[in-house]
């Protein structure tokens, strides 16, 4: 074991295969009192021929390795995380102090509805708040993920469509929606279709009049949008769409900016879908878990998956299946109701008055770091801002990048935000309504000292990051050819 792994270096730290022990272990079994079993009898061919090369190491030598690879991450609980478009926000322990419930925890989906009541009425509660938030009329619970959620409106607003004996193959996306908008049309098989935007971010009414057809289903827009604008045609847009038979599609990715300020169905949206971990507050990264509820008009509900959890006139909870036009079942058993839980214990923790407190803060949090920074990067939307803005920094005079000035952040302690996206070479910006003025402060101080370094030492941006455990790396390369196996040396 070197010295390294010992000490912690952030500069080099031995593999656990490296830290091998013979004959270590971190674990201790009782001896065992049941018959041994001859495993290659038990097992015939599928035996290995010998035991699989683990680590040897002790417990406590275990502990303290991934201990110190989990202070290697930069996460929402160390540093602050202003990731574009991501909503990368708090998460209240409170939430997972009540999901880890053993009422709720250990549940069996199999369970007899009589046995989870408490369970049940929570996920009605749940739907019910969610179509008040919404401005809806019934939401369900089943999709596990945003994108989930968009795939589910896209089915619910075909088999809409056909009940009235049309097909229409085309759905419209604005130039500045979410990849995922595309590409759930691909997969519903639906032919996406641009729509350009004007200057000032918003949907360019004339180029969507043009393109909308009687070949239309939907129009799947992000409201406020990625570039962090609220577009306040919003109501001419359900209009035009509204008039040819289409409907409107909002991807409620940014509904941390509108909390108790706007309904969408009451600005026109048809179907929608929440991400709970962007605005409810649920576990965000790494592949889950998650969930995406969506919303639906009145005219929808009948294309709604199944089962739905109901109230009976008794005052019982249960699921009703017998709905002839849904489209079917999304999701094994009921969603992820691990996260729906969390979901409900925001909501009903803050209440409609801290909701709407949730999205003016977070409004106020972006508008306040665009006015810091705005004399030394270039903001190419006009304010004011929803809950994210875009900026672009000003150096391709000097060699410098977006991509340096994300890597140079890093050694001031922050995570970067999202770059490149949704337009080229620039930075977007999302402080998200649980940060102090403090943590904003020195993030814009951040910014604008990285402008000052630019000025007077640019390679020393250029080469960040240089305090981080790796500095810079072949991206590219790192993507191509991944190489993710150990292997020992000869």
């Amino acid at each position: 074991m070197n010295n390294d792994s010992i000490t912690g270096s952030k500069s080099k730290m031995a593999l656990i295969f490296e830290q091998r022990s013979a004959g270590a272990c971190a674990v201790s079994l009782p001896r065992s009192d049941v018959p041994a079993v001859d495993r290659q009898k038990a097992l015939g061919k599928l035996a290995a021929d010998s035991p699989p090369a683990l680590p040897e190491v002790g417990e406590l030598d275990l502990i303290r390795h991934y201990t110190r690879l989990a202070d290697r991450c930069l996460g929402i609980d160390t540093n602050f995380y202003p990731l574009g478009s991501c909503t990368m926000k708090y998460n209240p322990r409170v939430n997972e102090r009540i999901a880890a419930m053993p009422g709720f925890a250990h549940m069996h989906p199999y369970q007899d509805d009589d046995d989870c009541q408490g369970l049940l009425e929570l996920l009605y509660r749940l739907r019910l708040d969610l179509a008040e938030i919404a401005g809806l009329a019934e939401v369900t619970l089943q999709p596990a993920a945003g994108a989930h959620g968009e795939m589910t409106g896209l089915m619910i607003i075909g088999a809409y469509h056909r009940d009235r004996g049309q097909e229409r193959r085309k759905v419209l996306a604005p130039d500045s929606a979410h990849g995922t908008n595309p590409a759930t049309c691909t997969i519903c098989g639906r032919e996406a279709i641009t729509v350009a935007s004007c200057k000032r971010g918003r949907v360019d009414l004339d180029d969507l009049r043009r393109k909308v057809d009687d070949d239309t289903a939907a129009l799947m827009i992000t409201n406020p949008n990625t570039v962090g604008v609220f577009d306040e045609q919003i109501g001419d847009i359900a209009d035009i769409l509204h008039k040819r038979g289409a409907l409107l599609y909002l991807d409620g990715a940014n509904m941390n900016a509108i909390l108790g300020i706007a309904r969408p169905g009451d600005f026109g949206v048809d179907v929608m879908h929440f991400n709970t971990h962007k605005t409810f507050s649920t576990p965000h990264g790494c592949g889950g878990p998650g969930a995406g509820p969506v919303a639906v008009a009145e005219s929808l509900r009948p294309y709604l998956p199944v089962p739905q959890v109901v109230k009976s006139d008794d005052g019982r909870f249960t699921w009703d299946s017998d709905r002839p036009k849904s489209i079917g079942r999304v999701r094994s058993f009921y969603g992820q109701v691990g996260v729906l839980v969390r979901a409900y214990t925001y909501i009903r923790a803050l209440g409609a008055d801290g909701l709407r407190n949730v999205s003016e803060k977070a409004v106020l949090a972006a508008n306040y770091l665009a006015a810091r920074i705005k004399d030394r990067y270039e903001l190419p939307f006009p304010a004011p801002y929803a809950h994210e803005f875009i900026a672009i920094p000003p150096f391709k005079d000097r060699g410098v990048s977006e991509t340096d000035v994300a890597k140079r952040l890093l050694d001031y302690g922050f995570h970067p935000p999202t770059i490149s996206f949704p337009i080229p070479h620039c930075l977007m910006i999302e402080p998200t309504e649980t940060e102090s003025r403090a943590t904003l402060d020195a993030f814009a101080d951040a910014l604008l000292a990285i402008a000052d370094e630019v000025e007077t030492d640019p390679e020393r941006v250029k080469g960040a990051p240089h305090t981080m455990p790796i500095a810079r790396m072949d991206e590219v390369g790192a993507n191509r050819k991944p190489n993710v196996r150990w292997t020992a040396a000869e």
